[in-house]
């Protein structure tokens, strides 16, 4: 087994930090206090993101991507983790859904997605349809060659600042073991569809500045063109990006984790109390080395799961189980980094109370912590029949 980075991974993390530490830090704290990010200063890091070459770096160079594989990539998001997601959202990463567009829904959505002329947003969750994705009541209806579209869906990332939505709406209904479940079908929605509209969601006390938005569809007509792969079959596009989603979360926990950590590191090295560093006491020299050790072991476990995806072996429940270990592990090294600080450490003079209200929604989004849970137990038991 080899852990050493490759020179090319070396050189991602340095350019990928560097860029967070010049680029993003100098902005979180107006964005932290307005809660808003003007759209002049996201153009600006999505230029500086294409001057790099890292914009759209988790497509295929064949679309105009830099193709990197899933480690590398891994490698990118838990730099970007380090700094506020409202401002990296603009380090562009198109979803890698749009992969299963057509060749016309190439030039229009995938392209340009890559290139940077668009932004995209992925729709999924609804008010009464989280972890039960297939319950959701976002519906389609079939009229002549088009869908109509009446529903709503909320918690969807970043869709203020989209062209366009890649959206999963139930287009039917199958039998199943556990009674009728919906069909689901994926479609690509324009901004300014009539119909459709997209408006500021709830206000949340993590990542702020990063918006979440409602999505409202009232008798909105969609043609079949805007289908995106088959209709009644959106899972199937869906699991490669569940897959991604979730390594993200697992990777940028880990680089946030790093963050706080450093600052405790370096505080508990030069605040003394009676007459000594603080770090010369065991609670707390004991409390940085349980930080690390589980830093270190989430950063492996999320390393690992991305490496298994590039050699195309099964990695669902290892992705799972980097996914709730990194989101937790956040909670925890923010909390202790805070303790160490003491009461400085909820001051606005700091970013740990920042970090330590981001983290909270890490083992919700993208899967809460019981469904990875699930998954993984599911994964065990199953081969022995249970």
């Amino acid at each position: 087994m080899n852990f050493a980075l490759t020179d090319e991974q070396q050189m991602i993390v340095d350019t990928v930090r560097t860029f967070v530490e010049t680029e993003i830090y100098p902005h979180e704290n107006e964005v932290e206090r307005t809660g808003h990010v003007p759209p002049e200063l996201g153009r600006e890091i999505a230029r500086k993101c294409k001057e790099i070459g890292f914009f759209g770096c988790n497509m295929p160079e064949e679309v105009g991507g830099a193709g990197l594989d899933h480690t590398s990539f891994t490698l990118v998001e838990r730099e970007l983790g380090r700094g506020s997601m409202a401002l990296t959202v603009f380090f562009g990463r198109p979803s890698g859904i749009l992969m299963a567009c057509n060749d016309e829904q190439r030039e229009r959505y995938l392209l340009p997605a890559v290139s940077g002329e668009k932004f995209d947003a992925l729709a999924m969750t609804e008010p009464d349809a989280g972890s039960d994705v297939r319950g959701m009541k976002c519906f389609a209806r079939k009229d002549g060659d088009d869908w109509v579209v009446n529903g709503t869906k909320h918690f969807i990332s970043h869709a203020n600042i989209a062209d366009f939505v890649i959206v999963f709406i139930a287009t039917g209904e199958e039998d199943t073991p556990r009674g009728k479940k919906k069909l689901i079908t994926c479609f690509l929605v324009d901004r300014g569809t009539p119909g459709f509209e997209i408006r500021e969601g709830y206000n949340s006390v993590s990542h702020r500045g990063y918006k979440n938005c409602i999505l409202n569809f009232d008798e909105c007509r969609l043609p079949s063109a805007q289908i995106l792969g088959e209709v009644h079959k959106g899972f199937d596009i869906a699991n490669d990006w569940l897959y991604a989603t979730r390594l993200t979360v697992a990777a940028t926990s880990v680089g946030r984790a790093r963050r706080a950590f450093d600052y405790a590191l370096n505080y508990a090295a030069e605040r003394k109390q009676f007459g000594k560093p603080i770090g010369a006491n065991q609670g707390v020299s004991f409390k940085l080395a349980d930080m690390i050790t589980e830093i270190d072991a989430a950063d492996l476990l999320t390393l690992s799961a991305a490496w298994r995806l590039d050699q195309g072996l099964p990695s669902n429940r290892e992705i799972a189980s980097a996914k709730v270990y990194a989101t937790e592990m956040l909670a925890r090294v923010t909390d202790e980094a805070i303790q160490i600080f003491g009461g400085m450490g909820l001051m606005d003079d700091l970013p740990l109370a920042r970090f330590w209200r981001d983290a909270r929604v890490e083992r919700i989004w993208d899967g809460t912590s019981e469904i990875q849970r699930h998954i993984i137990s599911r994964d065990l038991l199953r081969p022995l029949g249970a």
